[in-house]
């Protein structure tokens, strides 16, 4: 698990480099969602409360949040998304999302998550 968090957090100053705010970050939500999808259970791990699993959230937080406030502070500078939404803020908020449930498909959490997004862009600028 530890492997794919890190592949996540390491791609960070890649993507910052390689295109405008706004894209990588687009591309950073999309490779965390892509994390929690392949790594079933991963998402409901980080919300469990199983002493298991204390120590995961804070790990999320140590790889996933520096790079991840430095994308959304870029693009907040840029005007491309409002500024009032902190990393740990959005990736609790995408693993809520992305949860396995009874009934959903698939595809159900990156589409919420595309929602959330969305709302990141709604007042910006």
């Amino acid at each position: 698990m530890r492997t794919g968090i890190d592949a996540v957090a390491d791609a960070g100053p890649e993507l910052s480099a390689a295109h405008p705010p706004e894209r990588a970050l687009s591309l950073r939500i999309d490779r965390f969602v892509e994390l929690l999808g392949t790594k079933r259970g991963l998402a409901s791990a980080l919300h469990s409360g199983d002493p298991a699993f204390e120590g995961l959230p804070g790990y999320f937080m140590e790889r996933l949040g520096p790079t991840l406030t430095a994308l959304l502070d870029a693009a907040a500078a840029d005007g491309a998304i409002r500024g009032d939404l902190g990393a740990e803020d959005l990736l609790q908020a995408i693993a809520l999302l992305c949860q396995p449930a009874p009934g959903r498909e698939p595809g159900h959490g990156r589409r919420m998550v595309a929602v959330l997004v969305d709302g990141l862009r709604y007042g910006a600028g």
